[in-house]
């Protein structure tokens, strides 16, 4: 299935004569072919037919959109190694690691699917009637969840599939009976063409309106910031920089009608080493440690970029082992030039500041673009004075906080900002002071983990992507696992409603899976 280039609009396709074009990170070839660019008249189609078939799919019922899902996942699965080899083209991205995520995109498809099929997501509720209750009777009401509206799904440069044109935040928006407007990452266009060319053949599968999904690709923000202030967009998905998402915000809230944008953002991801840890097993922390930091050279959102720690020998072990570990790691293509050129800016910043010290670099390298990890420290009294060294550098790098004691620990993490993770690392030895840290973790994180390490996220009904501002823009919410359908639902209470009226999964012969009845909770 060739590379189109064309917008997809509903099942239309559209060609432009304004085009753009993409290089490959690895050897900067210019690849073909040209993509179009989508201009205010393309958004004008998309947003309309979108909230044209917002009419018709938010009432199919959760079957048929399961299938639909499923649907969609087979088509991908059908494009078979010309995705995977695209992707690699315009990433730089093993083929072996894209493969997984082609796994974990289909399979958050079809995770979604089962998830329509438990019927748990719609929040059905019935509190009865009681009409001879004193002093006042009770209305009949009974609630469930709709969907929101039409959502713009920002494709994310790091996940050219599970976070973009059918990633997370598209399956999450379909289940809840939203169709999506993808806004395409202009750093894989072509792997966005490709699975547009599947999920518009989902569409047509499934015999849905042609509006539930369409793609538009540009390489300006004006696109972006335009579907962004459409009145027929209701929620936004957004994965990336903080500056982006804090400029969708405020164009979402400058809207006439403000809507929610669920942007992910930025995260350092703290790791604390326990003393009783670090005196059992200093040299292998630190290896996994840089397994982690180096992992797609960096360039995850849950990448361990801010280690803490008390001072002594047992730290100076896991330093070593680290500094070793790293020095064996040879550098990768990062994803764009783009993201190469702040990576390395980022790291000289620190290497340059006067409170930080720099440990170790990883192995040199002669390809293109290519990103070496580094590894730097600062006392813990320095970073309260200088919390610009916390920011967050996209990349393999990390810096090691040296604690003096158990409150510079604490104060430390006090005055971090919000995050998707934390880590902590610890022995049975170590659990009076992990139970001190844990109230401040779990206010600082959406996901707090012991013994591990935060990349790699699974997607399952229990897992949180998100985490308290700037990791999100929302911290109430996820973006990965079944509970992300939440953020494109909302509640509709129905008082005293003719049972030929209700919404069929509220009326009285309907077969309910889980609900609240009478506040008792009920699995039938």
């Amino acid at each position: 299935m060739p590379v189109s280039g064309d917008l997809f609009i509903g099942s239309q396709r559209v060609k432009k004569s304004e085009t753009f074009f993409v290089s490959s990170p690895a050897t900067g070839e210019k690849l073909q072919p040209g993509f179009s660019v989508a201009g205010p008249e393309e958004i004008e189609r998309a947003c309309n037919l979108a909230w044209t078939a917002f009419h018709t799919y938010r009432e199919l019922d959760p079957e048929s959109r399961a299938r639909f899902l499923e649907t969609a996942a087979d088509q991908i699965m059908a494009l078979g190694d010309e995705l995977l080899e695209r992707a690699h083209a315009e990433t730089a991205l093993p083929i072996a690691r894209l493969t997984g995520e082609r796994a974990r995109t289909v399979g958050q498809l079809r995770l979604f699917a089962t998830e329509l099929r438990n019927g748990g997501w719609m929040g059905i509720r019935i509190d009865p009637a009681m009409p001879d209750r004193k002093p006042l009777p009770r209305p009949d009401l009974r609630l469930r969840k709709i969907p929101l509206g039409p959502v713009v799904v920002f494709g994310a440069s790091n996940f050219p599939l599970a976070f973009s044109v059918a990633g997370g935040d598209t399956a999450a928006a379909l289940a809840a009976g939203c169709p999506v407007i993808v806004k395409g990452h202009s750093a894989h266009p072509g792997t966005s063409d490709l699975v547009a060319q599947a999920m518009t053949e989902a569409v047509k599968i499934c015999k849905l309106p042609e509006g539930v999904f369409s793609l538009l690709n540009g390489n300006s923000r004006a696109l972006g910031a335009g579907l962004v202030a459409h009145p027929h967009v209701k929620a936004v998905g957004f994965t990336g920089s903080r500056a982006g998402g804090l400029a969708l915000v405020k164009i979402a809230n400058e809207r006439p009608e403000p809507i929610p944008v669920y942007a992910e953002m930025s995260s350092i991801n703290p790791v604390v080493l326990l003393p009783g840890a670090l005196a059992a097993r200093a040299e292998e922390i630190g290896k996994g440690f840089v397994a982690s930091l180096t992992m797609g050279v960096g360039q995850f959102c849950t990448n361990p970029g801010l280690v803490l720690a008390l001072e002594g020998p047992d730290l100076e072990k896991f330093i070593a082992s680290a500094s070793a570990a790293l020095g064996q790691v040879a550098p990768a293509t990062m994803l764009t030039p783009g993201i190469h050129s702040a990576y390395e800016q980022g790291v000289e910043k620190l290497a340059n500041h006067s409170r930080v010290k720099l440990l170790a670099r990883g192995a040199e390298g002669t390809g293109m673009h290519c990103g070496r990890g580094a590894l730097f420290s600062i006392a813990a009294e320095d970073v309260l004075k200088h919390p610009e060294v916390t920011e967050e550098v996209f990349g393999a790098s990390s810096l090691i906080v040296r604690c003096a004691n158990e409150k510079e620990l604490l104060d430390t993490l006090e005055h971090l900002e919000g995050q998707l993770t934390a880590t902590l690392h610890l022995t049975d030895a170590d659990l009076p002071l992990a139970s001190r840290l844990l109230p401040t973790l779990e206010r600082k994180a959406g996901r707090v983990l012991a013994n591990g390490w935060p990349t790699g996220v699974e997607v399952t009904h229990a897992m949180v992507h998100g985490g308290p501002f700037p990791a999100t823009s929302d911290s109430r919410s996820t973006s990965v696992g079944t509970l992300a359908i939440e953020r494109f639902l909302r509640p509709v209470c129905y008082q005293d409603f003719p049972d030929a009226l209700l919404p069929a999964p509220l009326r009285q012969d309907a077969t309910k899976g889980p609900h609240r009845y009478d506040g008792a909770y009920r699995t039938e």
